[in-house]
């Protein structure tokens, strides 16, 4: 299809045939506008599929769109016995093609950002999620007044919906009626029932636009090890001396049994749209606030604040490779140290502590955090893991006698990744290797340029797959002096 250059504009809608995948699940259509070529870049979309988009980011030589719409399905695609949801785009898209573009298109990355030329050459394995399906441990359900309708594709006022929010809106929610692919099916099959029940009360589900309204968000994190459930339910202040706590108790633990661990209740009234409050608070209606949890031998207490990784049986395998990494042809002496950086409750410490009998520090600025990292070592019987509550750029001024000790640094940043000067104040730790593991290749793919300024060569990288359907990857990579 042809276009005018009045038609590239801001706002306007295109149709699409998507022919390949860029990095970041973004699909890749290219059009004819005048006497030249446009590239088109649609996430969350299929090669081979013919979409409706509408532009949000034009450039000279390329345009960003959102997705509107599937108009035609691509060739590829399989049919699922799963209700679509905005979080797994790619569930009708075969595992092996996923993996494959996965693979390319990261590893692209490296080459044009890294300006590793070789980067196959350092590539090492692509570790897969041990399950396609119904691997998450947490998911967080929205309430709304405002309904999309997935049969009729029409958008219903004045309802009573719980589910997912629809993909590119705040305010619209998809009853969620059945197993979505990705969490508990039991829990998704059910979920119905808990709204029927909430609709029967008589309050409210939350109007996005118009910020009022009872009921908010629904959170549920499940355990593996032994199959529990804990649930919070986040409502406002209006309308709560009507809500009935232990009718709603009742009404959980007579559809999940005995799977229930705990019913939390948090109060949030403020305008932003999330299931926290400011506090950070809850109340207790049922069991305990925390569910346990195994991960390669250690056990953790997890609660509905803290964090934990999303897909536990892929975090196995990644916490494997990081120990791997560690130990790769490197020699430890009693003096020598493992520090663990940015190391949060302090999992990947205590597996190398317990796994090699190495020595390791654990640093987090976030003294909470570092909280639940003790006791969780104490919980496990870590004794050669100890952990700090510290800023890494003035870590060896605080505890000197760590300087010259730090063998190899496990960094492990949030997805938005470290900042230059973060990065040149670890860089100053003087560590002989960096295992850097980041949840954003994008992030570690920039910061390649900044560890070789400071002295540091890439030696071997892994990509892990912790979430099938959807274009998040993961990357373990060796930096050495």
């Amino acid at each position: 299809m042809e276009y005018t250059p009045q038609d590239i504009k801001k706002g306007n809608e295109l149709e699409l045939e998507i022919t390949d995948m860029a990095f970041g699940g973004k699909g890749i259509a290219k059009i004819e506008v005048g006497e030249g070529k446009l590239v088109i870049f649609v996430p969350n979309t299929i090669p081979g599929q013919v979409v409706k988009a509408r532009i949000f980011k034009k450039k000279k030589s390329y345009c960003e769109c959102k997705l509107i719409d599937v108009i035609k399905k691509s060739p590829d695609e399989i049919e699922v016995d799963f209700q679509p949801i905005s979080g797994a785009p790619y569930i009708t898209f075969p595992i092996e093609k996923q993996r494959e573009y996965k693979k390319s298109t990261t590893i692209e990355q490296y080459r044009r950002l890294g300006k590793i030329e070789n980067i196959d050459d350092l590539f090492d394995t692509y570790i897969e999620s041990p399950t396609t399906f119904h691997y998450r441990n947490k998911m967080e359900y929205a309430f709304s007044t405002i309904r999309y309708d997935l049969d009729s594709e029409e958008t219903l006022d004045d309802e009573f919906a719980l589910g997912f929010k629809r993909r590119g809106t705040w305010w619209m929610v998809e009853n969620m009626d059945k197993d979505s692919g990705l969490f508990d099916a039991e829990f998704e099959n059910k979920l119905k029932e808990v709204r029927e029940y909430l609709y029967k009360t008589g309050l409210p589900a939350w109007h996005p636009p118009k910020k009022h309204g009872f009921y908010r968000y629904l959170t549920v994190r499940k355990s593996y090890l032994n199959n529990k459930l804990l649930l919070n339910l986040t409502t406002s202040d209006t309308g709560l001396v009507h809500f009935d706590k232990q009718a709603f108790v009742d009404c959980v633990t007579g559809i999940f049994g005995d799977r229930v661990a705990g019913i939390l209740l948090t109060i949030n009234s403020s305008l932003g749209e999330r299931a926290h409050n400011d506090k950070n608070d809850y109340e207790m209606l049922f069991g305990e606030n925390k569910i346990e949890e195994n991960l390669l031998g250690l056990n953790f207490e997890v609660s509905m604040q803290s964090f934990f990784q999303t897909n536990p049986k892929s975090a196995e395998k990644l916490y494997t490779k990081v120990i791997d990494y560690v130990l790769d042809g490197m020699e430890y002496s009693k003096d020598d140290t493992v520090m663990d950086l940015f190391c949060g409750t302090g999992t990947i410490g205590q597996l190398i502590s317990k796994k090699t009998g190495v020595k390791v520090i654990g640093v987090d600025i976030i003294a909470e955090a570092i909280e639940n990292a003790k006791a969780n070592a104490k919980r496990n019987e870590v004794e050669t893991a100890t952990f700090y509550a510290a800023d890494v750029g003035k870590f060896l001024i605080k505890y000197p006698q760590y300087e010259g000790k730090i063998k190899t640094i496990v960094l492990d940043p949030p997805r938005a990744g470290i900042a230059p000067k973060t990065l040149a104040k670890v860089a100053s730790l003087d560590a002989k290797r960096v295992v850097y593991v980041s949840c954003n290749p994008a992030t570690q793919s920039r910061d390649v340029e900044v560890f070789r300024e400071h002295g540091y060569q890439l030696k071997k990288i892994s990509f892990v797959d912790q979430f099938p359907h959807t274009s998040h990857i993961e990357a373990i990579a060796i930096f050495e002096k």
